[in-house]
């Protein structure tokens, strides 16, 4: 690679995770941009990945389309062994005379995806939710109805397109570290 700054430009589907040996990762549409900053002692790298996933809902296991939007940045040098010890700086042999990103993204992208996947409020699949609450079992019959009523509450709950207001004493509080 030449030295200096040079840039490549990959487009992340489905197939990239069936690679990857991950079935969790039902579609996907991901953009990748690969900046390398090649000075001749070390190669810097910053990922910039934006797109969208499509996961199974974890409550309703309709699609659920999560946006990714992360960025990634390490520094590669050569060394005597492979060592990956630091987050931010990779050490390969001197004789590899190519790296792999795959796993750099495969972690990446990874690592923006929530741990819960669920739909907002309201938006699950509704013939599904039904048959949840309807084979619900170990649960008291007041309890099972407190809980119908709850999501019968929250699914008809439409979405708040503002943020909910915060206390004017956190404000205050953050003054005090902004400060320092």
């Amino acid at each position: 690679m030449p030295k200096g700054v040079n840039e490549f430009a990959y487009k992340i589907g489905k197939q990239f995770f069936v690679n990857m040996e991950n079935n969790d990762i039902r579609d996907a549409n991901l953009d990748v941009d690969l900046v390398v900053d090649n000075t001749g002692d070390y190669y810097d790298l910053n990922f910039a990945v934006e797109g969208e996933v499509t996961v199974l809902c974890d409550r309703c296991l309709d699609d659920l389309v999560i946006p990714i939007e992360a960025t990634y940045h390490v520094v590669v040098k050569y060394g005597e062994n492979y060592n990956d010890v630091s987050d931010e700086l990779l050490e390969i042999p001197e004789s590899d005379n190519y790296l792999n990103v795959a796993y750099m993204l495969y972690d990446t992208i990874m690592l923006a995806i929530p741990i819960k996947h669920v739909h907002p409020m309201g938006k699950c699949n509704r013939a599904m939710s039904a048959l949840l609450k309807k084979h619900r079992s170990g649960v008291s019959d007041e309890d099972a109805a407190l809980e119908d009523q709850l999501i019968d509450e929250m699914d008809s709950m439409e979405p708040a397109d503002t943020p909910a207001a915060t206390d004017p004493r956190w404000n205050e509080l953050k003054k005090l570290t902004d400060n320092n």
